[in-house]
């Protein structure tokens, strides 16, 4: 071998260079292009996470809206809301209501999903028009009127309930009791969330491909083996997404049971993370225990968050 050979072997081998990091129009165009959404992300949430967080080490109350000085009390908030007993009987009180949304709302948003593929296009369109009034409807109005269906006296649910048992249901309190309370939040919390992961698995569902199902078909797989063996795996980003925003949504959850305790419920025996963080502030005027509560449930959603941005980026990668 030549010794130009030799030498030449080296530098064909040499690592190739780096990338210039220099600024250049092309680098600064998508943040331009960002720039007005991030401000006004920054003034309509980034500004009030600050405050909320400043308000939680101060000792704020009603007078200090007077302009009376807060006072500056470290960690005492948290230390506070941490060895309260009601927080804790708030948060899992949330916590179990949010597992049973979640399950009732996926496992039934899966079956209305695969009910749509199989109806025809009229009564497909029926009832997917049927599912869009119910997630179109405001949640203040539609708590109107599952308040109305519920009401003890004049409800419909009593009168239907009379008319099929033959027992007298005329006057029977629905919200008075917490575990009837929760049953009728828990209805209209999975009505209104189940349009969203039913059109939403529908439009994965229809995605796989037609001979792949109908190959496991030929080759003798049931139904039930067909959906977890081929369909699920095909849509299982899609569960993911549905699961984790599902927990977000419900564990947040405000209006219902805040409209629902104002028909009748029992507030220091129905009260969520979300009302929790209302009465503690708004309605008590402890604004800076209410500001260390809600910075502890923003841990929380900021750690189920993680995860789900977590999954997205592996099942982005794989």
């Amino acid at each position: 071998m030549s010794s130009t050979t030799l030498q030449a072997a080296p530098s064909s081998a040499a690592p190739a260079p780096r990338a210039s990091r220099a600024i250049t129009p092309a680098r600064l165009l998508p943040w331009l292009l960002l720039a007005p959404s991030l401000a006004a992300l920054g003034v309509v949430t980034g500004w009030p996470l600050v405050r909320m967080v400043w308000l939680s080490f101060q000792q704020y109350e009603r007078a200090q809206l007077m302009g009376v000085p807060a006072e500056f009390v470290g960690l005492r908030n948290y230390t506070e809301t941490l060895t309260d007993a009601r927080f804790w009987t708030v948060t899992a009180r949330s916590f179990a209501l949010m597992v049973v949304c979640v399950v009732l709302t996926i496992t039934l948003g899966t079956l209305i999903a695969l009910l749509l593929m199989k109806l025809g296009r009229a009564m497909r369109l029926v009832l997917s028009v049927g599912l869009l009034l119910a997630w179109a409807m405001p949640p203040l109005a539609a708590m109107l009127v599952w308040g109305w269906m519920f009401d003890t006296q004049y409800g419909v649910v009593n009168h239907a309930l009379t008319a099929l048992t033959g027992e007298s249901w005329m006057g029977h309190p629905w919200l008075i009791e917490p575990l009837q309370f929760f049953a009728v939040a828990t209805l209209v919390i999975v009505w209104g969330a189940i349009p969203f992961v039913a059109f939403t698995l529908y439009a994965g569902f229809t995605q796989i491909p037609h001979e792949v199902v109908e190959a496991a078909q030929i080759d003798g797989a049931s139904a039930p083996k067909r959906f977890f063996r081929i369909q699920v795996p095909y849509v299982r980003a899609i569960y993911t997404v549905l699961i984790v925003l599902s927990m977000i949504w419900d564990l947040k959850v405000f209006t219902q049971i805040f409209v629902l305790q104002g028909i009748g419920g029992v507030r220091s025996e129905t009260s969520t993370l979300g009302v929790y963080i209302y009465e503690m502030g708004m309605a008590q005027g402890h604004y800076g225990a209410a500001s260390a509560i809600a910075v502890v449930f923003t841990v929380i959603m900021l750690a189920i968050s993680a995860y789900y941005v977590r999954a997205t980026i592996k099942e982005e990668e794989l």
